[in-house]
This record gives structure tokens, sequence and C-alpha cells, in this order.
């Protein structure tokens, strides 16, 4: 019973990264005002990104380099995720186009722009069948070296990839700095009100656009992570599912605070995929409980509207254009 409770965690954590990333980097964004639900998309150019510069790695050289490997496959991920991200930007804080619009059309592009270059960018080359870096993918999943001494516990809690850890450390650094620097005082200031920010000195442009871009490439190496870590350096057309909107949906679910986002996502992980672990349940049953997550963040929509608790509410210029020129 134990070594199932215990297999039940660790798969939950696994889930559970990537929709962290995800939601770590919307946190952010949305503390600046912009709500980009382009997350799906982002996380989707951030892997495919990954493995287009894995791909030209591992084909120009004889002996990958553990180091290149998982560096190169990184930059790119960010490099491709930030440039989504930036893209929203410009359209939304500099020619105040319609977030939710834009959003929803990265999310439309991403997902196509990964999905043609993950099937076909072997054909492209010469080469054909899917894409299958093995290599690169061993990188990623190596673990601490000492995680099988310790255990059951070494085996569920310290058996995954840097990029695991690194997920929970980012989105404590993230609630560190808006909770206890000037610069996420600001961001949150302009989150709240952009024309109290303006008028007290703050760069509302700068900070949009920094939070944006930078939660873009958070986001984006969740699909990295999904890609190298989870399924071991090979690409499958749709293999993200929905997993992008849980990571907005787990913005909801903690409360735009990053640390809670760290329980939220092995809770969401759970959820996902709590069904494999009920002996008997036909297909119909199945999907019904992958819809869990979805109704316990409408559960939280209704808890937070009742109690209406300031602290507890998304930044109240969150999806709105800030027109200077109305100061």
């Amino acid at each position: 019973m134990i070594e199932i409770i215990a297999s039940f965690v660790k798969q939950a954590i696994i889930q559970g990264i990537p929709l962290l990333y995800g939601s770590t980097g919307e946190i952010l964004t949305e503390k600046s005002g912009n709500l980009n639900l382009g997350i799906p998309g982002i996380m989707y150019i951030g892997g495919i990104a990954g493995v287009i510069g894995a791909y030209f790695y591992e084909h120009a050289v004889e002996v990958v380099n553990p180091f290149w490997c998982v560096l190169i496959p990184f930059v790119c991920s960010v490099a491709g995720s930030m440039l989504m991200a930036l893209i929203y930007s410009f359209l939304t804080v500099t020619l105040r186009a319609n977030q939710n619009v834009t959003g929803l059309a990265l999310t439309t592009f991403g997902v196509g722009v990964g999905n043609f270059f993950g099937g076909s960018l072997s054909s492209l080359f010469g080469e054909g069948g899917s894409i299958a870096l093995n290599r690169t993918g061993a990188c990623f999943k190596a673990t601490l070296p000492f995680a099988d001494k310790l255990g059951l516990f070494g085996e569920t809690f310290l058996s995954f990839g840097f990029l695991a850890y690194l997920a929970i450390f980012i989105a404590l650094a993230a609630s560190w700095f808006l909770n206890h620097t000037r610069a996420g005082l600001n961001l949150r200031a302009v989150g709240e009100s952009p024309a109290t920010a303006d008028a007290a000195g703050i760069n509302v442009t700068k900070y949009k656009y920094l939070a944006t871009c930078i939660g873009g490439g958070i986001a984006g190496l969740g699909g990295l992570y999904f890609i190298m870590d989870y399924i071991g350096g090979a690409w499958t057309n749709g293999g993200f599912g929905d997993r992008g909107w849980l990571a907005i949906a787990l913005v909801i679910f903690a409360l735009w605070k990053p640390k809670a986002s760290i329980l939220g996502s092995i809770l969401f992980g759970g959820l996902y995929i709590v069904y494999l672990y009920i002996p008997g349940l036909s297909r119909a049953s199945q999907e019904i409980f992958k819809m869990l997550p979805y109704v316990v963040t409408i559960v939280v929509l209704i808890v937070i509207s009742i109690r209406n608790r300031r602290e507890n509410q998304p930044p109240e210029s969150l999806g709105l254009s800030y027109f200077r020129e109305e100061r």
C-alpha cells in the first residue's frame, strides 16, 4: 500500500511540473496586468524550440557532450518562448490589441507551429520517421546520484531530472521577488493601477514587457520538460493535451501566489492521473475524472468570490489595456 501511495505521489509530481512552470510564468505576467491566454501555445513553442536545438546538435556531432546537450535546448526553449511573449507584448501593450483575442491567437499559432515542425523536421532534412532525441533526453532525465541509496524516500522525491527542482526554485524565487523586492512591489502596482504607478514614476510599459517576456520564458520550460524529461526526447503531435490550460487554471487555484502553485501543481497532477489508480473505470468515467482539476478551480473561484478578500483577488487591471493619455 505504501508503495502504491509513493508511486502515486511521484507520478503526481511528474505530471505537475509542466503546470508549475506554466502557472509561475503566468502569475508573473498577470501581476503586470496582462492576461496571456497564449500560455498553451508558448509551452508548445518552448518544447519544439528545444527539440530543434537538440536535433541540430545531435546531428552535428558524433559524441554528445552532456553540458551542451542540456544548454542548447534550454537556451533555444527560453528564447523561442520569450519571442512569443514579446509578440504578445507588442500587440497588447504597444498596439493595445484585445488581450483575450491575442492570447488565443498565439495559442493557435504556437500549437500549429509545434505540430508542423514536430511532424516534419526529420523529413525536411531527408530523414524519415518521428523525432527521437534519446541522447538529449537521457541527459535531461539524469537523476541525483544518491537517490537510489535513500530507499522509498529517494525514489519518490529525489529521482527527478534537474528541471523538476528548477521549477520549484523558480516558483520560490518568484514569490520572494514579488513580496520582498522594490521591483516586485512596482510590478504589483502596475498590475493593480497602472495610472497610479505611472504617476509615481514607474515605467509601466517596461514592467509589462519584462514581466510578460520573462513569464513566457518560464512557461516555455514546461514544454521543454514535457518533451525532454517526461517523454525522453520524443515529439508527439498533440501530446501536450490540455496541460497549458490546466496551468492557467492553476493560477486561479493558487490565488496568484507562486508558492501556493507548488502544492497546487502536485494536486492538479494527482487529480489528472488519479483515474489510473482506480480499477474498473470505463472510458467515460476516466474522462470525468480528468475534469477534476477544472471542477476544483471553479469551486475555488466561487469561494474567493463569496469571501471577497482583496488579497485573494486578481490584479485589478488584469486584462485591461493602459491608455496613458487617459491618466
